[in-house]
Formats: C-alpha cells, structure tokens, sequence
C-alpha cells in the first residue's frame, strides 16, 4: 500500500487498475477496505485512489486529533490531490467522505468530473434529536464502532462482516475511539452543513442513499440533498448507511452507467 507525505500527515491509500482517476473516500469508522466488494469490477475501467484518512486503516493519527473536525478532511483531500498532481477525477465519497467530495465540487469544480455520493454527510436539518446524537457520540457515553455499525448496515455480507470485524478491533483503540468521538462532535457544527454551498456543485452527482438507513435516511437527508444539487440523480437503495458494502451489485448497476455516461 503506498502512502504519501502531507502536510496534515502521511496518508495511505491502495490503487489498482488504470485510466480516469476515481477516488474512494470511506466514513467514520471506516477505512479503504470497506470498498473491496466494488473495486474489481471499478478497476477494469478506473484508475481506483482508496483513502485510509489520518487515523483510521493504516494511515497515521492527525497531529492533534483533539481538534479534528469535518474541514479538516476536507483539506487533506485538496493536499492529496495536489500532492499526487491528479488530472480531474471522479469521487464515490461514504458519509464523511461524501461531505468533503461534495465540498471539493462546490468549491473546485475544476477538479471534479463526477460524484456518486452515498449517504453523504451535511444534509442533515439540525434538530434537538440530531444536535443530540451528535453529542452522545461525542462522548464517553457514545456507542461503540461495532455497536454503531451494526445498526446501520443492513445487510451481512462477506464485506460487511469484515468491515463489522475492524469496529470491534482496530477501530475499537483508545486512540481510535478519541477521534471517533471528536469527528462525531464536529458532525453538530456549522462547518457540517453542506446546505448553502451545494448548489453550487455542476458536476455531474449521483446521489445514492440507503431506505433503511437509521444514520442518514433516503426520506429525509436524501430529499434534502436532491433538493439542494438540482441537477442531480436521485436513488433510494434496498440497504442501510454503505450500498457499496451492502447490495454491491444494485450499486454498480446505478454507478458504472452513470460514471461512463459522465465520462463520455
């Protein structure tokens, strides 16, 4: 796996296959394992980029991981993208990864050919319900990564139990569990809210949101989402928070027509 030098910090990814760079970028928890199921079929057309963000898979902590919030993932994304000098790409970005895939192209157009965004982060309508949860994840009261993740991924599946395995180990560290609580923390703040800058986005998106997602549901976050990119598609999967993991043949069946037809 290589790994390159940032300023926020070594980051590493796994890459297979060539052509137009497609970049996949995991949730919290998660890592760049939690694509396996789609990457063989994505790599005989794509050049595939799989993060590992600072402090999850095998990519070292952040410098200061008490002070961690969503903008931050954001700038690492712009540092690897400068770093590795990548022409304009496509992003599949899970949750997280979605918000700062999004963010990238609202605010840099230029280096976005398409997003599929699944479950993405950053349009959710704040709420004492929302503001709340966000806190109690926030805190030592938070529920565990395996815990967690069994509640929002529906379906069992050989990458599902894998990914299912990583939340009891690995992401159940110490100082796994430190960032986990603080990216949940900076899920309540306004730099979170993808609501204003998101019709802003003119590439192509396709939006893919899980109906029986407990995190962020197709009926409301992706209503709100559809609502704020115009232009975008629209797709409510029989799954939960991770269709790539989940239902990994519904997901290509909807993502390669979309990125070929984008890509023509």
């Amino acid at each position: 796996m290589p790994s390159v030098n940032l300023p926020t910090g070594s980051v590493h990814y796994t890459e297979y296959g060539q052509g137009v760079p497609l970049v996949l970028l995991h949730a919290n928890p998660g890592d760049s394992k939690d694509f396996e199921a789609v990457i063989p079929a994505l790599s005989k057309t794509y050049r595939i980029l799989a993060l590992d963000w600072p402090g999850y898979g095998q990519s070292a902590p952040p410098q200061q991981p008490e002070s961690v919030g969503v903008l931050f993932f954001y700038q690492v994304l712009r540092e690897f993208l400068e770093a590795l000098a990548l022409p304009p790409a496509f992003f599949i970005g899970n949750s997280l990864g979605g918000n700062a895939a999004a963010r990238l192209a609202a605010e840099s157009p230029e280096l976005v050919r398409g997003l599929v965004l699944v479950a993405p982060g950053g349009f959710t309508t704040p709420n004492f319900v929302s503001r709340n949860f966000c806190k109690l994840q926030g805190s030592r009261f938070s529920l565990s990564p395996h815990c967690f993740a069994s509640l929002y991924l529906k379906h069992r599946t050989a990458t599902t139990r894998a990914m299912l395995e990583r939340a009891s180990t690995t992401q159940a560290a110490a100082p796994q569990i430190t960032l986990n609580r603080t990216v949940w923390r900076g899920f309540a703040a306004p730099d979170n809210d993808l609501r204003t800058v998101a019709p802003n986005i003119k590439a192509p998106t396709l939006l893919l949101f899980g109906k029986n997602d407990p995190v962020i549901p197709a009926s409301k976050d992706g209503k709100v989402a559809a609502q704020c990119i115009p232009s975008a598609q629209f797709v409510a999967l029989p799954c939960g928070h991770a269709s790539f993991a989940e239902v990994p043949e519904l997901f290509l069946a909807e993502v390669q027509p979309f990125l070929a037809a984008s890509n023509a």
